[in-house]
C-alpha cells in the first residue's frame, strides 16, 4: 500500500466525532500533497467500503479492534491516540498515521 493515495475509514461509535477527524485528516493530507480520501462513520463502514486501505478506530473502540479486524477487510487497522480529538488542523493525526504506516507506532 502506497502512502500517496489511500482510502481511509475513520470509525467511532455513531460517526459524529469521526467526521471531524476525517475532514481534518483529509485537509492535512491534501496540504502535504497526499491523495487521501477519508470516510467517517460507525462500524458499518467496513461493509460499505471493502476497498479501504486503512481503518482508524476511535480510542473508545480499542476493545473491539480484534472483532473489527476479523471482518474480512484487507485494510490495516489502527486505534487512534486519545488526543486526536484536540487536533484542530489534522497535522498531528497526519503525522501519527504516517508513522503508523512506516511501522514506527
Amino acid at each position: 500500500m502506497g502512502e500517496a493515495s489511500m482510502k481511509i475509514l475513520v470509525m467511532c461509535g455513531a460517526g459524529a466525532s469521526s467526521t471531524f477527524i476525517a475532514q481534518r485528516l483529509r485537509r492535512a493530507a491534501e496540504a502535504a500533497g497526499l491523495d487521501w480520501s477519508t470516510v467517517a462513520g460507525s462500524d458499518r463502514l467496513i461493509r460499505d467500503h471493502p476497498d479501504a486501505d486503512l481503518v482508524l478506530l476511535g480510542p473508545h473502540l480499542a476493545d473491539r479492534a480484534a472483532e473489527l479486524r476479523s471482518s474480512g477487510s484487507r485494510a490495516r487497522f489502527a486505534v487512534l491516540e486519545p488526543d486526536v480529538y484536540a487536533d484542530l488542523d489534522g497535522s498531528r493525526t497526519l503525522h501519527w498515521v504516517r508513522a503508523f504506516l512506516r511501522g514506527a507506532v
